[in-house]
């Protein structure tokens, strides 16, 4: 089965919707000039929740081909919940994407992998596709123990999905030693976890699902690394940082297959 590759910019807490505004549109004119082919490489941008509506306007009245998700998601409909997010908040703005379970969620806001999962189905019946992310801290890596910990939260954050539901979504494996350190994981170290994240899933479900379902590597991706990491079988994009908040960095990493 050929997947899609998908790179997915993560903006995290940067840019107000004036600065992301003007990061779009040097995006997709970037892109344009070099006559990208989105349906050969899709191209998400995951800005705050304060930028969604600037870029849903820009998106929608130039006709641009660049999609957008959010950073999070809330398990609740509505009602007394400060600070979150609904999924009928971000369909009404035009999200297609939603990052649940990011590293950071995790270590600062203790999101477990059951939330993760929860996330995950709350966001899928809404119709968002979920980019649910998974990856060890630097001892597991160092005791050699990387897989079997995210084996164990793909069980976890998958326990309450149908097969249907995991081929639509798409996982980020991002070690998190590597995240904003500059540290990255070898093309080889990112197939062992990807190739096993896919192992996984075909022993949860069936081959087909496991073949359908999209896994990108995240962690201090650049455009002189990119092409590499991409060279793996089971890597089918990247979920971007830093380099995601400079339009020609974002590009040519969207431009890998070119380079």
């Amino acid at each position: 089965m050929a997947r899609t590759p998908i790179m997915a910019g993560n903006w995290k807490m940067n840019l107000d919707h004036l600065e992301a505004t003007h990061l779009v549109q040097k995006l997709a004119w970037t892109l344009e000039d070099v006559k990208h082919d989105f349906s050969k490489v899709e191209v998400v941008v995951l800005p705050p929740f304060t930028d969604l509506r600037s870029i849903q306007t820009l998106c929608e009245s130039d006709g641009l081909k660049i999609k957008y998700g959010a950073q999070d998601v809330s398990t609740h409909d509505e009602g007394a919940y400060t600070g979150d997010i609904s999924t009928t908040m971000l369909t009404k703005l035009g999200c297609r994407y939603v990052v649940v379970g990011h590293s950071e969620r995790r270590e600062y806001h203790g999101e477990s992998n059951e939330l993760v999962g929860e996330k995950a189905k709350k966001a899928l019946d809404a119709g968002l596709t979920p980019i649910m992310c998974c990856g060890e801290a630097l001892e597991v890596r160092r005791e050699g123990k990387q897989v079997e910990y995210v084996v164990g939260q793909i069980d976890a954050m998958l326990a309450g999905l149908s097969a249907e539901e995991v081929a639509k979504s798409v996982i980020a494996y991002e070690p998190i030693w590597a995240i904003g350190t500059g540290e990255v994981a070898t093309p080889e170290d990112a197939q062992e976890v990807c190739g096993a994240i896919r192992q996984r899933i075909g022993e949860l479900f069936d081959d087909a699902t496991a073949e359908a379902v999209r896994i990108q590597y995240g962690g201090s991706v650049k455009p002189a690394n990119v092409a590499d990491i991409m060279s793996q079988p089971d890597v089918d994009g990247a979920l971007v940082g830093g380099a995601s908040l400079k339009a020609e960095d974002f590009a040519k990493i969207v431009t890998y297959q070119a380079a």
